[in-house]
This record gives structure tokens, C-alpha cells and sequence, in this order.
């Protein structure tokens, strides 16, 4: 007995004389052990997925993380732990690391300018933090792929900039959660209700996609390391034997700085025609996956007030009177006739006709909701075929829009999804836009460049089987 009570009055002794976060840490310590443990998924992602900005691993901390939200602490939580944040454990290790220390100051950087929304006063004028995401994913894009226009892989130094950034900008979806309820078993059997948190739907279903789509179209340039083609620049056309000529005429005069693809005299050989059509299949369906979840999210947006108040009163005069009449008075509504009898005859004017039939077909779905929440009795006959109409206008008019960018597939964006990004405010739907806009720009960029290729090898054969034929 005098043992413990001398014990006892030690504790107490240095209980006096430590800090307050001290006693309360020693208290969660005591009492860590009566504490339920958590059987809940984590759906955070693992060390070996993170890039190199994830926290390193450390015996002191490693122990003393947060619990995720919703979920019962099973852990103590030291108070000077707090300080150990990733950004701290980074710079504590970079003391020895002279990469490490110029990649936190990367970091720095990078997420100051998120957090200041690009606005380098921090007057509090800058962008909301989704479009501040979705402008960082498009510029590391137009950073890395830029000046990327061949048929050859990534640069190592290019490819570890992109994984390693794009991980810490998509690390944000970490934390993008939805609740639901759940049940949970105590030690002593007593059963508790309680919610728990999992990664919102539509991430978690078109993230692990994107991330797929995109390891697969660098490793499509990475199978372009032997080839039997190459590329000569602009100015050294003329020291070239077999010179080559680009399939569309109009992106030599706009793009004249691209490199022009040369192939041997004789073509290509039958193995390396077939390896590059596989390619090019491969790549044409991961450019369609990408642009139908672009589409699916750009759909999940919420259309700006900015856009509704300047949308057209008459749609009529809106596309046209031969388009509305056609989209109306049509049994058999034919998209590819109607866009052959349009005088279409550039970029420009097929995205001016996107916009009026986007803009017309928002009208119609408008009035067709409109009309279906009225109740009166004595016009109910008018207003359902009122309503059956404008939907009919509607699903035309989006057919026809669906023909319009099949036949211009690098159409740009329209001014709808233009003011959707721009106002846009979710930040899962910003990384998801904006991370499948670039993979479908890049894989359309390389389906261009197989076809170059492809082109400039039937060139070559039709000239061969020319001479034969004069010979």
C-alpha cells in the first residue's frame, strides 16, 4: 500500500507540472483501451498510389491520425501530434533530401494559388476553388502535352510531372464524401446506429475510369519507340527524300509548325500498318469513354442564370425556319439528311449551329416542365399536347446536335458547357470534367497523328502504283 500511494502522489507530483494538452493526452491514453474498434471500409487511397507529396511514414505519427469522419475513434489523439501535418513531415525530411525540399516548395506554391483562387493579391477576388482546380488540371496539360505533337513516348521527366501532380490534384477527391446510414456492434454487443461516410457515387465510379484511361494512352505512346516511320520539322523538308504531305490542307496552313510524318519509299511494311490501325482502335474507343463521361458530368452541372437570361424567345427564329420546320412537320426525322441539305462549310459555323440548337433545345425542355406543372382541368388537353410537342422538338434537336459533333469531332465547346465550367462550383464535377476533357484531347490528338501517319503511307503506295502502271 505505501508503494502505490508513493506512486500515486509521483504522478501527481508531475501532473502539476505538465501542460494541460499533457494530462488530457495521458487521460485518452489510460482510456484508449475501452475504446470500440471500427470494422467500416477506409476508402482513402493507399501509400502506393499516392504520389510523391503523399506523407511519408513515420513511427512517431503514423499512429496518431484522424479518424475519418463518422466513424468511432479507435485511436488516442496526441495533441503535439497535431503539428506533424504533411506539409511539416515533408520539410523535416527535406533536410536531408535536396529533391524533396525543391518539390515542397512545389507544393507550396501550386496550393497557394488554389487557396488564393489565383488572385496573387489574396484581396479575395479570385476564382472559386473549382475553377481554380479545373484551370490547374488544364494547364499542367497544356504544360506537359503542349509541345507534344509526334508519335513517341513521353519524356520521363514529362511523365513523372504528370503523374506526380495530377495524383496531388486528384488527392482532393480523397476527401469528397457522401453519408449513409449504418449499424455498428460495440465490444459489449449493444447494437448502435450511427453514419458513415463513403466516396461520392459519381467519383467513385468515373475517377478509377479516367485514371484507367489515362495509364492507357501513355501506354500507347509507349509502344511507338521503334518505328518505321519519323518525323522531319517544317524548314528541313527539302534535305528529306521521301517528303510527305499532311491529309487535311487546312492544318498544314494553320498549324504550320507541326513536324511532317515521313515514311520509307516502299510504305510501310504489312506488321507495322496493322500494329498502328490496333492502335488506333484502341485509342478511338478510349477517346469515345472519355468524351461519354465528359458528357456525363457536363449534364450533371447545373446551368449558370447567366446563360438562362440571354437565352433566345423565339427558337424559330433561333435555327431557322427550314430547321424548325423539319424538326416539326417530319414523320421520319432524318439528322443526316437534314445536315446535308445545311450549308455547313466550316469549324466556326457548325459551333454556331451547336450553340442556337443547344440553346433552343433548353427552351423546349424548359416549357415542356413548365407546362406539366400546371393543373388547371379545362386546358389539360392542350397543355399535354403542347408538352408532348416541345419534348418531340427537344429529342430532335439533341439527336441532331449528337450527328452534328460526330461529323465535326473537334468541335470546341459550346457556349453551354463554356458557362457551366465557368460558374461551376462542385469540385468533384470540376476535376471530373476537367480531367476527362484533356484525356479526350489527347486522344484525339494521337488518332490525328495515326491518320497522318496512315495518310502519308497510302500517298506513298498510290505514287508507287502509278509508276508501275506508266512503266
Amino acid at each position: 500500500m505505501n508503494g502505490s500511494s508513493r506512486k500515486s502522489d509521483e504522478n501527481s507530483e508531475m501532473d502539476r507540472h505538465l501542460p494541460s494538452s499533457k494530462q488530457l493526452w495521458r487521460l485518452n491514453t489510460d482510456t484508449s483501451s475501452s475504446a470500440p474498434i471500427s470494422n467500416s471500409t477506409d476508402y482513402s487511397r493507399t501509400t502506393s498510389s499516392m504520389s510523391s507529396y503523399s506523407e511519408h511514414s513515420n513511427e512517431q505519427s503514423s499512429s496518431y491520425d484522424f479518424p475519418p469522419v463518422g466513424r468511432p475513434m479507435s485511436k488516442p489523439i496526441r495533441p503535439d501530434s497535431l503539428a506533424f501535418t504533411k506539409l511539416s513531415r515533408l520539410k523535416h525530411i527535406s533536410k536531408y533530401d535536396p529533391t524533396s525540399a525543391s518539390e515542397i516548395e512545389m507544393v507550396k506554391e501550386k496550393f497557394s494559388k488554389l487557396l488564393l483562387g489565383e488572385d496573387m493579391s489574396g484581396g479575395g477576388k479570385g476564382v472559386c476553388p473549382a475553377v481554380a482546380v479545373s484551370n490547374a488540371i488544364t494547364n499542367l496539360y497544356a504544360t506537359v502535352f503542349g509541345h507534344f505533337y509526334k508519335l513517341e513516348p513521353l519524356p520521363v521527366e514529362k511523365r513523372t510531372m504528370w503523374r506526380r501532380e495530377m495524383d496531388c490534384l486528384l488527392s482532393v477527391c480523397d476527401h469528397i464524401v457522401e453519408f449513409y446510414p449504418c449499424s455498428h456492434t460495440l465490444s459489449d454487443g449493444t447494437s448502435i446506429e450511427m453514419m458513415g461516410t463513403k466516396s461520392r457515387s459519381d467519383i467513385s465510379i468515373n475517377l478509377p475510369a479516367l485514371e484507367k484511361l489515362d495509364a492507357m494512352l501513355l501506354e500507347q505512346l509507349e509502344g511507338f519507340q521503334k518505328t518505321e516511320f519519323w518525323y522531319v520539322e517544317e524548314g528541313k523538308q527539302a534535305s528529306t527524300p521521301t517528303r510527305s504531305f499532311r491529309k487535311v490542307v487546312e492544318r498544314t496552313e494553320d498549324k504550320w509548325w507541326l513536324p511532317i510524318p515521313c515514311v520509307p519509299s516502299s510504305g510501310l511494311s504489312a506488321k507495322a500498318k496493322k500494329e498502328l490501325r490496333l492502335k488506333r482502335e484502341c485509342t478511338n474507343q478510349i477517346h469515345k469513354a472519355a468524351m461519354a463521361i465528359n458528357s456525363s458530368v457536363l449534364a450533371e452541372m447545373d446551368v449558370p442564370e447567366s446563360y438562362i437570361a440571354v437565352l433566345p424567345k423565339s427558337t424559330r427564329a433561333c435555327i431557322g425556319d427550314s430547321i424548325y420546320r423539319h424538326l416539326s412537320t417530319a414523320d421520319k426525322f432524318s439528322p443526316d439528311c437534314l445536315l446535308d441539305q445545311i450549308e455547313i462549310s466550316s469549324e466556326h459555323e457548325a459551333l454556331e449551329m451547336a450553340d442556337r440548337l443547344e440553346a433552343s433545345m433548353f427552351v423546349w425542355r424548359r416549357r415542356a416542365g413548365t407546362q406539366a406543372s400546371k393543373s388547371s382541368w379545362g386546358m389539360v388537353k392542350d397543355l399535354i399536347g403542347e408538352e408532348n410537342k416541345n419534348e418531340m422538338l427537344a429529342s430532335r434537336a439533341e439527336i441532331l446536335l449528337l450527328s452534328l459533333k460526330q461529323r465535326h469531332p473537334g468541335l470546341a465547346q459550346t457556349t453551354l458547357d463554356t458557362s457551366k465550367i465557368q460558374y461551376n462550383k462542385d469540385l468533384g464535377h470540376a476535376i471530373l470534367e476537367s480531367y476527362s476533357r484533356v484525356l479526350e484531347s489527347l486522344a484525339f490528338n494521337i488518332v490525328a497523328w495515326i491518320d497522318d501517319v496512315l495518310f502519308v503511307h497510302a500517298s506513298v503506295k498510290r505514287r508507287l502504283k502509278a509508276k508501275q502502271q506508266k512503266s
